[in-house]
């Protein structure tokens, strides 16, 4: 019996090594993906492929909305922080087929037709730059946007209404010399709504390159010289007045000519590198100039908001008085009133109305209709957000 167990011992002993000499198996994910064909190849490719396609969409819907959400979004467009950081980060973690370049290739590639969807608000305003409207565009779009400086009224409303520029800023309404004419004058011409407002606190300044007993003439714009009047003629009786297209124009022709001083901004002063001669020379010390932003948005009330109008009555007694009383019946605050002649033969006038309320809201609603019944022509301007006065 014992001869018998060795020998079985040794017959197993024998095959260990036979056993271990075959190769292992492999496992079955690596021989299935073998025998796929290549029309399922095509078919898992073309899968990918859709995966890929929602995945860089995503990726660059990401990257604008990081881009817009920036105060400076012009700056932010080439930041390292969506350019060179996210590329480094991809080639870091790259395991291949595909090489460094190529990979961070791609990723460049979604980046940069990211930047191209970015729209920055494109501006119009009555330039040059460092003007009073140059301000109100800043303070309402921030100085990211694009801000495009025009030579009139006329040309913003011109460059809002051929879709150059998504919106304009206006001057509209002062507080010491009332209504701007060629603003509303342009909203009888052209069909452009009011979609918000900015009131600037307006501070004049006498500057120049020389003390005050040396200037000789001062040059600014005429509503600047009419919001300084009575300053001027008891400071600067001597001195020759010329009327400008604007404040900043004025501020150059200081920097430039001997003996001459401008009426414009503090910011002017130190962007044309002049001394502030006299500050705060305007009249009323509580000076404001209400800005409006012309486009084609129709803002959702907010509970505080205006509505402007222009309204035309039949040219006959008692025509305006019948129309207004739309506004006392509806419990409307009627805040501001001017008239216009009309233009050619025809007599009469056009009224430019500004109320509290909103376009949307049932009482203003029923104003408008109510002013609508008598009316030879009426246009709702647009409902905006009351603004408070920047000072």
């Amino acid at each position: 019996m014992a001869k018998k167990k060795t020998a079985v011992r040794k017959k197993t002993t024998a095959r260990r090594p036979a056993a271990a000499s075959r190769p292992a198996a492999k496992p079955k994910a690596a021989s299935s993906s073998r025998k796929k064909t290549p029309a399922q190849l095509l078919t898992a490719a073309a899968k990918i492929d859709q995966d890929i396609l929602k995945l860089i969409n995503d990726r660059a819907k990401l990257t604008i909305d990081w881009i817009e959400s920036q105060d400076d979004p012009r700056r932010a467009l080439f930041s390292s922080e969506i350019s060179d950081a996210p590329v480094a980060s991809l080639v870091e973690k790259n395991a291949g087929p595909l090489s460094n370049h190529a990979v961070a290739g791609v990723l460049q590639h979604v980046l940069a037709g990211s930047r191209r969807k970015v729209r920055l608000k494109r501006v119009a305003y009555l330039g040059p730059a460092f003007s009073y409207s140059h301000q109100a565009a800043i303070e309402r779009f921030g100085e990211g946007a694009d801000l495009i400086p025009v030579s009139t009224i006329a040309s913003v409303f011109e460059e809002v209404n051929r879709g150059h520029v998504e919106f304009g800023i206006v001057p509209i309404e002062n507080s010491t010399d009332g209504r701007i004419v060629d603003t509303l004058d342009m909203f009888t011409r052209l069909p452009l709504r009011i979609c918000g407002e900015v009131q600037l606190s307006v501070h004049h300044n006498l500057l120049a390159k020389c003390g005050r007993s040396e200037i000789t003439e001062i040059y600014s714009k005429p509503q600047a010289f009419s919001q300084c009047r009575n300053w001027l003629n008891r400071h600067m009786p001597h001195a020759r007045l010329h009327d400008v297209t604007s404040t900043s124009t004025a501020a150059q022709l200081a920097r430039d000519k001997p003996g001459a001083g401008a009426i414009a901004s503090a910011k002017a002063a130190v962007e044309y590198g002049l001394q502030i001669v006299a500050e705060d020379v305007q009249d009323n010390k509580n000076n404001v100039t209400r800005f409006a932003v012309i486009g084609d948005q129709t803002p959702s009330p907010t509970g505080k908001d205006r509505t402007a109008l222009l309204l035309q009555i039949p040219h006959k007694p008692g025509a305006l008085a019948d129309a207004l009383v739309a506004f006392k019946k509806q419990k409307v605050n009627l805040s501001w009133i001017e008239s216009f002649p009309l233009r050619g033969p025809e007599s009469g006038y056009l009224f430019f109305l500004d109320f509290e309320g909103h376009e949307k809201e049932p009482r203003i609603k029923r104003t408008i209709e109510s002013l609508a019944r008598n009316a030879v022509r009426i246009e709702v301007l647009g409902s905006f957000p009351r603004s408070e006065p920047v000072w």
